[in-house]
């Protein structure tokens, strides 16, 4: 079986695309380097790299070792940190994920809570999209994440705690010209540009049922906060749950328009973990903070 360092210096490389750069990212000379990747294609038999006089691209071959390593390494990783937290939680990692709504509020507050609570574990917190999390859990990469699950209904790879749900609403800046009009047509939207993140198929479909031609997103992104910056400085309106525009309501620095004609929508954040792997004892002690601040939630 192939070492595990040959592999990590396969990734590396293939990271860094340069045996200098990648060398020194782990800490071998060039040749090393070389010696090691050889050693590697000669025990799987085949050629990963196509060597060019300035960079190297992977093979086909190359392509696929990389996945694997990935994955291989991700699970090593895992498996260090699961041993070390055995008995305590005063070292090891957490690998925790979040969708852009879940990472504006909910994760936040549990993840401040589980650093006062354990300095000692290193937390990667990655935000992306849900498709994209549930890849990386599947990968090993991540062993937790809180997204919105309600396109992953009757799905056997996961283990799924759903949250409370909270309203839809379509906030704007304080002042918009559209403030105080009431319950909203889609029509009334045409001249504002529509920002928000990747849609679910439920919600996206809830808008385009109102007149048979939906108002799709003009601006789409996946950063929240990006998301909320633009909104109070621009014309340009937005759509989330409640809870993560709640605190700016209060405060003034966003508001929310009357629902649109014909439709309610809200969230569907869940939980989310590998149904065949067992949670370390810092992912278990962060779910538990994830569904204490949900409860915690003032209910609408």
């Amino acid at each position: 079986m192939n070492d595990l360092r040959q592999l990590r210096h396969f990734v590396a490389l293939a990271e860094y695309g340069h045996f200098a750069r990648a060398a020194e990212a782990v800490n071998l000379s060039q040749p090393a380097l070389s010696r090691s990747i050889q050693a590697l294609e000669s025990s799987l038999g085949c050629s990963l790299l196509d060597r060019g006089p300035r960079q190297i691209s992977l093979t086909a071959h190359g392509r696929l070792v990389l996945e694997h390593a990935r994955r291989l390494l991700d699970g090593s990783r895992a498996l260090r940190s699961a041993v070390t937290q055995l008995d305590n939680l005063d070292s090891g990692e957490l690998r925790l994920g979040a969708g852009p709504y879940p990472a504006a509020r909910l994760v936040p507050r549990a993840l401040g809570r589980f650093a006062s609570n354990h300095p000692g574990v290193q937390v990667q917190l990655s935000i992306e999209n849900w498709h994209s999390l549930r890849q990386r859990l599947l990968d090993d990469a991540l062993e937790l994440f809180v997204a919105d699950v309600r396109e992953f209904d009757g799905d056997p790879l996961l283990d799924i705690i759903p949250l409370r749900r909270h309203p839809g609403t379509l906030f704007c800046r304080p002042g918009h010209p559209l403030l105080g009009r009431g319950p909203l047509a889609i029509s009334e939207l045409a001249d504002y540009a529509l920002a928000g993140t990747q849609l679910p198929a439920e919600v996206a479909r809830a808008i385009g049922e109102l007149s048979g031609s939906a108002k799709s997103l003009g601006i789409e992104c996946d950063n929240f906060m990006v998301l909320k910056a633009l909104v109070a400085e621009s014309d340009v309106i937005s759509m989330a749950p409640w809870d993560v525009v709640a605190d700016d309501v209060a405060n003034g620095r966003l508001a929310v328009l009357e629902p649109l004609r014909g439709t309610r929508t809200s969230s569907a954040y869940g939980v989310v973990s590998h149904a065949a792997r067992s949670l370390s004892p810092a992912a278990r002690a962060m779910r538990e903070l994830l569904l204490e601040e949900d409860r915690d939630f003032p209910a609408v």
